[in-house]
C-alpha cells in the first residue's frame, strides 16, 4: 500500500509531489496523459502573478504571495527558466483609476512588495509602445515570466530521483473505501493507498464524486493565445495587463522566457479539455490586446494555441480533507493564480498530511537541484569543452532554436523521459522556434526511434492517438498503391 496517492501532473500534482518527495513516504503519482504538464499547466499565460487580485483573507491571497517567493527559489535550484521582469496594470480611461487604488490596497493587504500607481508618463516611460489612452498603471515589480512545463516536469524529475513512483497513462477511473485508506482503479489492475491527493485539474470535482458527491463545481473555461516569433519579442519588456473583469484578469501582452510575445486569453465556457482555437475566439483577442499595446504586429504570429483552466463555482481554491472521506485531500479550482500558487499549495497539502500523523521524517540522503544545458546559452569556451566531451552536442537539429541531438539526447534519458515529439520540444526546445518543428520534426522522430527502439509508427505528436506516421510509403524502394 502507497501512503499517499496524487492524482495529476499538472504543477499542482508535480509540486505536491516534489514536496512530499523530501519525507520518507511512499508515494506514487497517477497521470491520465502519456506526460507530465500535458494540460493546463502547458497552455497558460506563464506568469507568476504578484498577489494584489485576490481579496484579501482568501487562499488565493495567502498562496499566491508565498507561491510566487518559493517559485523564484525553485527556478534557481533546479535551473528553471524564470525572469522577474514585473507587471503593469492600465488605466485605458480615467474611470479606471479607482480601480487601480482597489487593486493597491488589495496587495497591500496580502502583503505583495513593492507596489506603486503610476502616472500616465510614468508609465510611457517604462512601456513607450503602449496607447496613448493610457491614464496611469499600477506597478508590481514582483510579478514574473516562468516556463511553466519546465517548472513542473522539473519538480517531477526531482521528486522521481527521490523515490516518487510516476506512471502515466494511468487514468484513475474509479475509487473506493477500504480498511485504512482507498482502492483506486487505473488501467490493468487497482492502487491502494492510505491517502489521496486529488490535483485533476478540471477533472477535480468528477475524481471527488467517486468517493462522495463534490461540494465544488468546476467550470472548464477555454483561454486562446497568439505567440508571436521573437521578432515581436521586445515590443514590451514587462507583462502588461488590463483592468481585470468577471471573467478573470483579461487579456493580456508579456514577453516569455524564449524571448517570444504571447497574447491572451480570452474566457469562454467548455466542455471538458476543448482547446480549439476559433476565429472569433483570436479576432476578441487581437483586437482587445491592441488597445493596450496598438502596434503589435500579428502577421508575425508562429502559432495559435488555447489552453482550459478549472474556473469555480467560487471565488478561491478548493483545499483540504474532505469531511466524509479521511484522507482524501482536495487541491483543486486552480485557476490563475494557481501556477503562481503551486509550491504553497503543496505547503498546505503537506501540513495536512502531517496532522493526519502520514507524513514521515525527512529524508537524510535527500538529493534536490538540478542542471539543465541549454546549448546556446553557453559561451564559446563551454560550447567546445562540452562538444569535446559530447560530440552530439555539436550537431544541431532544430536551426530555429540552435538546439542540439545532445540536448534532445538528454530529454530522451531523463528521470521523466520524453517519447513524443512534443514531448521533446517541452524539454529540449526543439520545435519552439519559427518554423513550429517544419525543419526538426522528422529528425527529433528519427531520433527517439533509434534511442527508444520504437517504430516510427508508434511514435506520437504530443497526446494518444496523435500518431505523426500511419503507413510505410515505400517498400523494397516502390511504392505501394
Amino acid at each position: 500500500m502507497y501512503d499517499v496517492a496524487i492524482i495529476g501532473c499538472g504543477v499542482i500534482g508535480a509540486a505536491a509531489a516534489y514536496a512530499l518527495s523530501r519525507y520518507d513516504n511512499k508515494v506514487v503519482i497517477l497521470e491520465a496523459e502519456n506526460d507530465v504538464a500535458d494540460c493546463t499547466t502547458k497552455a497558460n499565460s506563464a506568469i507568476l502573478h504578484a498577489g494584489y487580485d485576490p481579496a484579501p483573507g482568501t487562499r488565493m491571497a495567502k498562496l499566491n504571495v508565498r507561491g510566487v517567493e518559493l517559485a523564484k527559489e525553485i527556478c534557481a535550484k533546479l535551473d528553471v527558466s524564470y525572469k522577474q521582469c514585473g507587471s503593469l496594470v492600465l488605466a485605458l480611461d480615467e474611470k479606471e483609476l479607482p480601480h487601480l487604488q482597489h487593486l493597491f490596497e488589495n496587495g497591500t493587504a496580502n502583503g505583495v512588495p513593492g507596489m506603486k500607481i503610476l502616472s500616465r508618463e510614468e508609465t510611457l516611460a517604462m512601456e513607450p509602445g503602449l496607447s496613448d489612452k493610457v491614464c496611469g498603471a499600477l506597478w508590481a515589480p514582483s510579478a514574473a515570466i516562468v516556463n511553466p512545463w519546465e517548472y513542473a516536469l522539473a519538480m517531477t524529475e526531482v521528486a522521481v530521483r527521490n523515490g516518487v513512483e510516476l506512471r502515466r497513462n494511468c487514468k484513475v477511473t474509479d475509487a473506493e473505501f477500504i480498511e485504512g485508506g482507498y482502492r483506486l482503479t487505473v488501467p490493468g489492475g487497482t492502487v491502494e493507498t492510505r491517502c489521496v491527493i486529488n490535483a485533476a485539474g478540471i477533472w477535480a470535482d468528477k475524481v471527488h464524486s467517486m468517493v462522495e458527491p463534490a461540494n465544488f463545481r468546476i467550470i472548464p473555461t477555454r483561454g486562446e493565445y497568439y505567440l508571436l516569433d521573437k521578432s515581436e519579442g521586445t515590443r514590451v519588456s514587462h507583462v502588461i495587463f488590463q483592468c481585470p473583469n468577471e471573467l478573470g484578469k483579461g487579456v493580456l501582452v508579456t514577453p516569455t522566457v524564449h524571448g517570444n510575445l504571447l497574447v491572451g486569453p480570452n474566457a469562454e465556457q467548455v466542455e471538458g479539455n476543448d482547446v480549439s482555437c476559433t476565429s472569433s475566439g483570436l479576432e476578441f483577442v487581437k483586437a482587445t490586446a491592441q488597445r493596450s499595446v496598438p502596434g503589435i504586429n500579428f502577421g508575425e504570429s508562429i502559432r495559435s494555441f488555447a489552453g482550459v483552466r478549472a474556473n469555480l463555482d467560487m471565488d478561491d481554491f478548493i483545499i483540504g480533507e474532505e469531511p466524509e472521506a479521511p484522507g482524501w485531500i482536495d487541491l483543486a479550482g486552480m485557476k490563475s493564480p494557481g501556477l503562481s500558487a503551486a509550491p504553497a499549495v503543496a505547503e498546505e497539502a503537506i501540513a495536512i498530511l502531517k496532522d493526519r500523523g502520514v507524513l514521515g521524517a525527512e529524508k537524510p540522503d535527500y538529493k534536490d537541484g538540478r542542471r539543465h544545458i541549454r546549448f546556446k546559452e553557453l559561451s564559446a569556451e563551454k560550447k567546445a569543452a562540452l562538444v569535446k566531451e559530447q560530440p552530439a552536442y555539436g550537431r544541431v537539429i532544430c536551426r530555429c532554436e540552435t538546439i542540439t541531438e545532445g540536448e534532445i539526447l538528454a530529454a530522451l534519458h531523463s528521470e521523466v523521459p520524453a517519447n513524443t515529439i512534443d514531448g521533446v520540444k517541452r524539454r529540449a526546445g526543439a520545435g519552439m522556434g519559427r518554423c513550429q518543428g517544419g525543419f526538426c520534426g522528422p529528425r527529433v522522430l528519427e531520433l527517439i526511434s533509434r534511442e527508444l527502439g520504437m517504430s516510427p509508427l508508434d511514435i506520437l505528436q504530443d497526446k494518444n492517438g496523435s500518431n505523426v506516421l500511419v503507413s510505410e510509403t515505400k517498400v523494397g524502394g516502390k511504392n505501394n498503391d
